[in-house]
């Protein structure tokens, strides 16, 4: 009895997900290149005659000052980063139990339902993670807008380039601030994660007085059953 519902469980997972080899493979290729390359690459994609304004049809110097080198860093940044979202996403995806959907759908949940009420906050945790990790690369980015459009950009400059390029003029004071000033900004933004949703992180939603609640809970039932 026991046997049949965990082969079906398998066998529906496996055709939930049928193809996810494929689909990491194909999503790690991005993720892989080295971000010199994959800057080099979307160089060469954004240059004048380039492919980037052959689609558009418009002729956009992508790599020189202004609005457009945002998006042009935007763009590959996203390219090189997303599957690194996408394996998150996937691995919380993979540890929700199928009896939950089965138990919803007979219940008659909608596919939306589903989506809100019990995709989204199991794979909570994961998208915290993801979104911390990002935050802190985001932060500390150098070699991306670097060599996509070059130094001493104000658009696309960051704390790193800045203390790059101080750090090459022998101004190392300024340097050491300009590094000083971005390891506390990814100190902030790490307490921040930790202090205010680091119980969404760890996947533990109750905090220690909900474990303790469960675990009086739990002796006192082994003592009830041992006594009856």
């Amino acid at each position: 009895m026991s046997e049949r519902p965990a082969s079906g469980r398998r066998a529906g997972w496996r055709t939930a997900f049928q193809g996810r080899a494929l689909v990491r493979a194909s999503i790690l290729v991005p993720w892989a290149v080295p971000t010199a390359m994959s800057a080099l690459l979307w160089r060469w994609i954004f240059n004048s005659d380039g492919v980037a304004n052959a689609l558009i049809g418009h002729q956009i110097l992508w790599t020189t000052e202004g609005f457009h080198a945002k998006v042009a860093v935007i763009i590959a940044e996203v390219w090189k980063t997303a599957p690194f979202i996408g394996l998150l996403v996937l691995a919380g995806l993979q540890v929700i139990p199928a009896e939950v959907y089965e138990a919803a759908r007979m219940d008659g949940a909608s596919a939306l339902r589903r989506f809100w009420h019990i995709t989204l906050p199991l794979v909570k945790p994961a998208l915290l993670v993801a979104v911390l990790f990002r935050c802190l690369d985001a932060l500390r980015m150098f070699d991306l807008p670097y060599i996509l459009i070059g130094a001493q950009k104000h658009s696309v400059e960051t704390l790193s380039m800045l203390a790059q390029n101080e750090a090459s003029n022998v101004r190392f004071g300024p340097a050491a601030a300009y590094a000083v000033l971005l390891f506390l900004y990814v100190l902030l933004i790490a307490l921040g994660f930790v202090r205010l949703l680091g119980a969404d992180v760890v996947g533990d939603t109750g905090g220690p007085r909900k474990s303790a609640g469960k675990r009086r809970w739990f002796t006192s039932t082994r003592r009830a059953e041992a006594t009856s």
